[in-house]
């Protein structure tokens, strides 16, 4: 079956082909210009055919297969004939019909073969130079199209990951208060569908608004430190020029969640959470300092699901950032620095 969109690829370069021929003749032969390019549309019809032929059936059927290298002299051969004699024929039919003007007498069919075959193969240039062309830069399109599928079915997966394995860490905080018979269990639950319903439904685009993220960022901490007592300080603030400004959604919770569950969660005296975002000029830098109970050596730091998916979104989505994880004696570091232009 012949592809369409194929046809209309010839068909477009045929017009491409007719207008610069068009503008070479009245340039050069003002007064046959006209006439010339009616004898080009006819003899264009033609070729149009043959090249259609040429280069969709006959070099696909014989490229990269050795067996067919053998039949492939007899095909170039038949095209040259079809070229050649096949050319000079269209165009004496086309002078029987009277709608050919011929402008060059020959003197012999050999004399005139040979000039309208000398025509044909810039046309013959033309059509498989601007075909290459345009074919090179569709598979590049549809490569970059598939990349771009394939980066967003993974930043998809990523968040799968990291989504439920966030409601695993809440759920045993809640269930760790109602083993306890706590009455901020109730209340726990509550915080705790507020950031399902943000997770359900305001997370299913690209981007939310910074503002989006500082709100479930402010109602995950409140949840945490029901958890707590008076012991635990968290200290939560920002500084951000443009609260409309456009973040990934859940980007920075990993961050906070890392500090409560391997961090204040393992410290037994003094517990502390810092946390501070500032936006400014589209550069944004992330800070969270969390307490740890003393480390006996340095070793280096083993990343979680959530840190290590995080930095992976991180490298599908951006290309100008920096995330640190360091672990000191009592303290833990996280900085992430993101140059929100810089957005792939």
């Amino acid at each position: 079956m012949i592809n369409k969109e194929r046809v209309k690829l010839y068909l477009r370069l045929a017009g491409i082909s007719l207008f610069f021929s068009s503008l070479i003749d009245f340039a050069s032969e003002p007064e046959t210009g006209l006439k010339s390019t009616i004898n080009y549309i006819w003899l264009l019809m033609y070729l149009l055919v043959l090249h259609f032929i040429l280069f969709e059936y006959t070099l696909p059927f014989i490229k990269f297969r050795w067996k067919r290298l053998l039949v492939a002299p007899f095909l170039i051969f038949a095209h040259l004939i079809f070229y050649a004699f096949g050319t000079f024929a269209w165009r004496y039919i086309g002078i029987q019909l009277h709608v050919y003007t011929p402008l060059t007498a020959y003197e012999s069919i050999i004399e005139g073969v040979s000039d309208q075959f000398g025509n044909t193969v810039g046309s013959i240039l033309f059509f498989g130079i601007t075909r290459h062309i345009h074919d090179h830069r569709k598979l590049r399109q549809t490569a970059q199209q598939l990349r771009l599928e394939k980066q967003e079915a993974e930043l998809n997966y990523l968040k799968s990951q990291t989504n439920p394995h966030f409601l695993f860490n809440t759920l045993n905080n809640i269930y760790s208060l109602a083993r306890d018979k706590s009455d901020l269990a109730p209340e726990s639950i509550l915080k705790l569908s507020k950031i399902l319903r943000y997770m359900l439904y305001e997370t299913s685009g690209a981007f939310v608004a910074i503002e989006q993220e500082l709100k479930i960022i402010s109602d995950y901490i409140a949840l945490e430190k029901l958890r707590y007592d008076e012991s635990l300080h968290v200290n939560f603030n920002y500084d951000v020029e443009d609260l409309k400004q456009a973040l990934p959604p859940l980007l920075l919770i990993p961050l906070v969640e890392n500090a409560f569950k391997h961090g204040v969660s393992e410290t037994r005296n003094q517990p502390f959470v810092d946390v501070h975002l500032m936006v400014k000029g589209r550069k944004l830098a992330f800070f969270v300092k969390n307490s740890t109970e003393t480390m006996p050596e340095v070793v280096p730091v083993k990343e979680n699901i959530g840190l290590s998916n995080l930095r992976r979104q991180l490298e599908l989505l951006y290309t100008d950032y920096h995330l640190s994880v360091q672990q000191a004696e009592n303290v833990f570091h996280a900085t992430l620095k993101i140059n929100l232009a810089s957005h792939v």
